[in-house]
């Protein structure tokens, strides 16, 4: 957070209409993430009645998060080339025609196609637009909507499991598939609300903001002027504009991200994914072991919000990739410190250590990478992230199982899921400080950001007076092409500094 404040009539609404948006959200992460693992209830009857094992009916779920994750550069062109609405529109329907179609399924594959495939890609195309939707809708108060968003996820997987369970003992697992199917077509309501933003309101300009040193490129300060009035703006700079912008990849604090993300989803699911059957190695009781993720779930769902509501406090926002680290590190050491629990006692501290913490975790994960890259980025960095994750995804649970089936010792997993999560947090403290901490300003980045204050009270009288409405005939920019008019960030930096180079200066 720096010094200044938002312009008048200019910047986010930070509510209004943005509850709608976030309320959406909230809905659609709790699908995204609670709907691969409740459909795990069906699967003792899938395997009765297509006489299959436990693995290859576990690929139901696994397929779907793998196209949640790996689909991510699709939703990031389709959000850039249509907007987020008709993706999102177009994503509840593939989502609920997939269960649908897997109520009349006759083989595993069939299976493997429908809620596999097409209710995962479904589920994609509805979560990357709805985190954009909410970046736009927010700034002052986005680590808050953020935590509230993600606590959809909780929350959704404590009410559609036992929902599953009920459907599958009064209509079978074929009624529960196209009843689920039907669930998902709420998708499709949330989408109807992501409405862009008015046209003049967009992420306000802010001098001196901390974040940059985190995140914006080298020349987006001295690229300042270009943004004063978008209207200004060279029509060409949109025409370049690219459909999955990969040179995110450039940018330090994009990279540091990666690279920390990778390391965490290696081994952040594992002790949640192997937490009932410990218990049951253990000897505690069936009910008991069943309910200790109950416990997890329940202090996620009240840490999300918490910690999103501490994460908007202004001592501590500029600082929000430290308070991530400090997450990630209490994760994993949660996990190094109970890998010899075997009391159910020791094991419910455990769970409410892993959920206070995973809480966190869920809460920031995604604040700290709009916070990084911008809004006009974000599109491309999430889908380039989520990638990313799938692969991890990929290899850290099924390492983790292959494991316990060779060794016949969970102790050992534990210790290896927690070394990877808490080595995630001390890269990310360590990178944050060391290589983002003091990045290097450009000479014209200085210049421009001397002479911004001196003219602030024109651009104020300016601004007030060049908000009379467009032209009859003029297009209002679709898409995320808008956004080119309403962040900080927008467009390319070649394209700002280009608009910002005058006689003398060449444009980079």
């Amino acid at each position: 957070m720096g010094a200044g404040g938002p312009r008048r009539g200019v910047g986010p609404p930070d509510g209004g209409w943005g509850w709608m948006v976030l309320a959406a959200c909230f809905v659609i992460t709790g699908f995204a993430y609670g709907f691969p693992k409740a459909v795990s209830v069906f699967f003792r009857s899938l395997m009765r009645d297509f006489g299959a094992g436990y693995s290859d009916t576990a690929w139901v779920s696994s397929i779907m998060l793998a196209m949640l994750y790996g689909t991510g550069p699709v939703s990031s062109v389709l959000v850039t080339r249509f907007g987020c609405r008709p993706v999102m529109l177009a994503g509840g329907l593939l989502a609920a025609a997939g269960m649908i179609l897997a109520s009349f399924a006759r083989r595993l594959l069939e299976l493997y196609l429908t809620a596999g495939v097409l209710t995962g890609l479904g589920l994609a195309l509805n979560f990357q637009p709805s985190l954009i939707m909410l970046g736009l809708y927010f700034e002052r108060r986005r680590p808050l909507a953020n935590g509230l968003a993600a606590a959809g996820s909780p929350v959704f997987l404590s009410a559609l499991s036992p929902l599953g369970q009920v459907l599958l003992e009064r209509f079978g697992w074929r009624g529960g598939f196209l009843l689920f199917g039907g669930l998902l077509l709420h998708c499709c309501a949330c989408g109807a609300v992501m409405r862009p933003p008015p046209p003049g309101l967009g992420p306000p300009r802010r001098a001196g903001r901390a974040e940059d040193a985190a995140g914006d490129a080298p020349g987006d300060a001295g690229a300042a002027g270009a943004r004063r009035n978008p209207r200004q703006a060279p029509p060409r700079g949109r025409a370049r504009r690219r459909l999955l912008d990969v040179a995110v990849c450039t940018d330090r604090a994009f990279v540091v991200y990666v690279v920390t993300k990778f390391l965490m989803a290696l081994g952040l699911f594992v002790p949640a994914i192997l937490l009932v059957n410990y218990a049951k190695d253990a000897g505690v009781p069936d009910t008991d072991a069943a309910f200790l993720l109950s416990i997890v779930g329940f202090v996620d769902i009240v840490a999300r919000p918490a910690c999103g509501a501490l994460a908007g406090l202004p001592r501590l926002r500029p600082h929000v990739p430290y308070l991530f680290s400090l997450a990630l590190l209490a994760n994993g050491l949660t996990d190094l410190c109970s890998a010899r629990a075997r009391s159910y006692g020791a094991l419910v501290a455990f769970c409410v250590a892993f959920g206070l913490s995973y809480g966190m975790v869920g809460a920031l994960q995604f604040e700290v990478l709009m916070a990084a890259v911008g809004a006009p980025r974000f599109p491309s960095a999430l889908g380039l992230v989520l990638l990313v994750e799938a692969v991890a995804v990929l290899i850290g649970p099924p390492s983790a199982g292959r494991l316990v089936d060779a060794l016949k010792n969970y102790e050992i997993i534990f210790y290896l899921a927690g070394s990877e999560v808490a080595l995630s947090g001390v890269f990310m403290a360590a990178a944050t400080y060391c290589c983002l901490r003091k990045q290097p300003r450009s000479p014209g980045a200085t210049a421009g950001a001397a002479t911004e204050g001196a003219a602030s009270d024109t651009e104020d009288t300016e601004a007030e007076g060049d908000s009379e409405p467009l032209p009859a005939g003029t297009e209002e920019p679709g898409g995320l092409q808008a956004l080119e008019m309403r962040s900080p960030r927008a467009g390319s930096v070649g394209a700002e500094v280009e608009a910002e180079a005058g006689p003398g200066q060449e444009s980079v």
